[in-house]
């Protein structure tokens, strides 16, 4: 078929050129695939961020493919030449399989819509390629190539807009997005992730059409705010969600950190702070992106805007906004179907970054450094992390002042960790042990002699048996 940038024979050359060793390394495996299924009497190609991302140089081990056979015949042809397949996906046309080393998923021609009423898009299958991919979210994924020809697909102008890096889609954003809304957070997401820009038609109907995507469902809207946030340019995406009126309906904390500010009441900027703040900790990040750490960063000060209050003295202040902002970071996490684990740590993340300043300027004690410690538990590398990223302040003195009084917490907490058993706090006596010297069986009381004895753990650090026993004695007698 003609290739819409025959025109842009530079441009097209520019990004085929990086493209070729892409393909070449996995040619092997998809003419073998092709091939088959062109026994079979059937068409494939490889399709979407698969041939964008080869044109990008950057393709890795998971194939994406579209072709004319319908799922029963994919499964037929698939089966016996894959290492492995699976069909969780085979109601939305979609058959995966692993091949000597890559993920592969072959779907069926196919369109997507919504109803006004639907969370799950219906699905309906195709007869030629074209129709499929004017169907897709972007030009820039709406690219094919067949094989085992090798012909390249580009009816929508894809390859212009990759060169462009720009986000546009292959019929009308309207028509596009009422297809499917998910495509808008998607937007944002590539931007993110490919560091594009949004074309402004796509931008304006983003906007108009924000409140559609309160008819997708939270495990949908979920994995796209997800592949955002571990993308390399997250900011970009969640400025894009703020200003198009998305965030409103899918992550509400986010734009009402926009505070309102007088010449009266002056004081940061809690919105840009938090993606500064992420940006910071993601700096930080060690073995990759941390989707716990980033969550944490972002949403760790959504307490401040209700607990804003305008002091006589002038100052704004936001008492307890880390235990307002906890409780908020795990009813929105569970809105949007986190994981209990994941809920749970980013909301004790936010919980916690303020312990730190709790503590003052001054020489960090024993017993603080145990209960910062243990408060902290499996979370302290990245409360380490969170608490660095909040420093935000222009003011270089500051800044190197807190960075050095968070060298000497955690030079403390070295110190503690070559004498004690930091990471795992406990009595010096345990329950068997409490129940013994006392005499007495289960019971709450022993759950109070625990609560004690931990406390004297944490105080004075670890004790001989026989100083917590006659410790515990002690006690005992004064509650009777």
């Amino acid at each position: 078929m003609p290739n819409a940038n025959e025109d842009n024979p530079s441009a097209l050359n520019q990004v085929q050129h990086r493209a070729v060793s892409e393909l070449l390394r996995v040619a092997p495996v998809a003419d073998d695939l092709a091939r088959r299924f062109q026994a079979a009497g059937f068409r494939l190609a490889l399709v979407g961020g698969s041939v964008r991302d080869a044109l990008l140089g950057r393709l890795g081990n998971d194939l994406d493919f579209t072709t004319d056979a319908r799922p029963a015949d994919v499964l037929k042809i698939v089966r016996p030449w894959a290492d492995t397949t699976w069909d969780v996906g085979i109601a939305f046309g979609t058959v995966g399989a692993q091949k000597d080393g890559y993920q592969i998923e072959v779907t069926t021609y196919r369109s997507e819509a919504y109803d006004r009423t639907s969370r799950k898009p219906e699905v309906s299958y195709g007869d030629s390629i074209e129709a499929d991919l004017v169907r897709r979210d972007f030009t820039v994924n709406a690219m094919a190539v067949a094989l085992p020809e090798n012909e390249f697909i580009d009816p929508h102008g894809g390859l212009q807009d990759l060169a462009a890096r720009v986000l546009r889609t292959p019929g009308t954003p309207e028509d596009s997005f009422s297809d499917d809304p998910l495509r808008m957070l998607r937007a944002a997401r590539f931007a993110a992730q490919l560091d594009f820009e949004v074309a402004p038609e796509v931008l304006a109907a983003m906007k108009a059409m924000a409140d559609r995507i309160e008819i997708v469902s939270a495990e949908r809207v979920q994995g796209e705010i997800n592949k955002l946030l571990l993308s390399s340019h997250p900011r970009t995406g969640l400025g894009l969600l703020v200003d198009t009126g998305l965030a409103d309906h899918v992550l509400p904390e986010l734009p009402a950190l926009r505070l309102e500010s007088d010449e009266h009441h002056r004081h940061k900027d809690v919105y840009e702070h938090s993606l500064t703040v992420l940006e910071q900790a993601i700096d930080l990040e060690e073995d990759g992106p941390d989707l716990v750490l980033r969550l944490a960063a972002l949403l760790h000060d959504i307490g401040k805007p209700r607990t804003r209050r305008f002091e006589k003295d002038g100052r704004v202040s936001f008492h307890h906004h880390e235990v307002v902002g906890a409780k908020m970071s795990k009813k929105r996490l569970t809105a949007l179907k986190y994981s209990n684990e994941i809920i749970k740590d980013v909301s004790r993340l936010v919980e916690l970054h303020l312990r730190f300043h709790g503590y003052g300027s001054g020489e960090w004690t024993d017993s603080a450094v145990r209960r910062y410690v243990r408060d902290a538990g499996p979370l302290l590398e990245r409360l380490h992390k969170l608490t660095r990223s909040d420093c935000t302040t222009r003011n270089k003195r500051k800044a190197n002042a807190l960075s050095r009084t968070y060298d000497a917490l955690e030079v403390r907490i070295a110190e503690l960790k070559e004498q004690e058993e930091l990471d795992a706090i406990r009595p010096d006596l345990d329950g068997n042990e409490i129940m013994d010297v006392l005499g007495v069986g289960p019971g709450p009381v022993i759950g109070q002699a625990y609560k004690f004895l931990l406390e004297l753990r944490l105080e004075n650090g670890p004790m001989e048996r026989d100083a917590a026993v006659a410790a515990l004695k002690e006690w005992w007698a004064a509650q009777n």
